[in-house]
């Protein structure tokens, strides 16, 4: 690990694994298979805030189901920050290689150049939303809607209520509430809503969806949560156990923010029961970068929270900052409770969800850094050449 000029940097390599390699078959399975995906990613939420990977505090009873169900790769890895990641997934490249090397001061918006992944899917036949935290420049021309995605609900700046001087701000209602009946711009225009931001942006998820599932055209429903990033705030309900158990406020919202979150994804994959999507439809739930808050206070002394033995959070080149969990559940596809420990990163999902759709990529684009792993899917013992993954972070304004 090495700093210069505020650039951070870690080089992580592994091994690649023993065992039988797919087969020629194998290997086209999965290609142009075409399913639904349901990507969500949550803000600041790390690797040891899941009852399913230890934390002694918190109970997911619903992600905990989505693990057991799930193809999961456990060396899994992010930007240390939101935009950064949020970057690398749309491009399928480095972060450093978008212009995206901060979250504010206009070092959040990524190139216009960049060929996305949503963009991509299009071309392929899918339709294609986001709701919930965009968070790669709010100026028209880097807004989501031209950026390749059909349908747009979206909070603005990195945060509900943000606001910095430069062109990274929230919608001023939004100031005052916050997280609660939040202002969203709804495909160019501002509606009022009601209810806290998550259910918000679930609620209107699953609208979509539902219109989606019987029609001619394969889905992409990106659901990046505005939530547990700070300022920690939740419903009364989803505090309250927290506080009855001796956190303090802030802790206890927090918690609260991600026992909310377990809520939702479980109306999900209820509404996924409900509506037979499981067989069709690739579900994916990650997070954009280590937990936010490392310590709290309990019964009024301050205490170390659940790290999952990571050292650091959010902001930081270290594990803590960038290995999150990456839950893949695809029902009679992908195994159950499969763990992949080979090395794999954000700028993985495109050329992984490009294989899949049979998306045909232009001549003329950006140079994809990742890798597909449609391979890992087919077979977690697939051989998986050594590889080098570079964690930047750089938070300097525009020069």
């Amino acid at each position: 690990m090495f700093r210069r000029l505020g650039v951070w940097a870690v080089c992580c390599c592994v091994a690649a694994l023993i065992g039988g390699s797919a087969t020629e078959a194998q290997a086209k399975k999965l290609a142009g298979s075409r399913p639904n995906i349901i990507l969500v990613m949550t803000d600041d939420q790390g690797m040891g805030e899941l009852s399913c990977l230890g934390n002694p505090y918190l109970k997911t009873p619903n992600l905990d189901r989505l693990y057991a169900m799930s193809t999961r790769f456990t060396d899994f890895h992010v930007s240390p920050t939101c935009s950064p990641t949020r970057s690398a997934i749309m491009s399928g490249r480095h972060e450093f290689r978008n212009g995206v090397t901060h979250t504010i001061l206009e070092r959040e918006r990524m190139a216009l150049s960049t060929y996305t992944i949503a963009q991509a899917l299009q071309s392929a036949g899918y339709t294609t939303g986001v709701f919930g935290k965009w968070h790669l420049g709010d100026e028209p021309p880097y807004q989501p809607e031209n950026r390749g995605f059909d349908e747009v609900f979206i909070h603005g700046a990195g945060g509900i209520g943000q606001a910095f001087d430069c062109s990274c701000a929230d919608f001023p209602p939004n100031r005052e509430n916050r997280y609660f009946d939040p202002v969203i711009k709804h495909n160019g225009k501002l509606v009022k809503t009601h209810g806290f931001c998550t259910d918000v942006f679930f609620r209107q998820a699953l609208g979509w969806i539902k219109q989606c599932k019987d029609g001619d055209k394969p889905f992409f429903a990106y659901i990046p949560t505005n939530a547990p990033h700070g300022p920690m705030i939740a419903p009364e309900e989803y505090k309250k156990p927290f506080l009855e158990a001796g956190f303090d406020g802030s802790t206890a919202a927090r918690f609260g923010m991600i026992v909310n979150i377990d809520d939702n994804m479980g109306l999900l994959m209820q509404k996924m029961d409900e509506w037979g999507l499981w067989e069709n439809t690739l579900l994916i739930f990650l997070t954009d970068n280590g937990q936010s808050v490392l310590r709290g206070r309990k019964d009024g002394k301050q205490i170390p929270l659940y790290t999952a033995g990571f050292k650091s959070g959010k902001g930081s080149p270290y594990e803590g900052g960038t290995h999150v969990p990456c839950f893949w559940r695809w029902k009679g596809v992908l195994g159950e409770g499969v763990d992949v420990p080979a090395l794999a990163a954000h700028i993985d999902l495109y050329p992984t969800f490009v294989e899949l759709a049979g998306a045909k990529l232009p001549e003329k684009m950006q140079k994809i850094d990742g890798r597909s792993l449609v391979p890992l899917l087919e077979n977690p013992k697939a051989e998986w050449p050594d590889r080098c993954l570079f964690v930047h972070r750089g938070r300097w304004p525009k020069g």
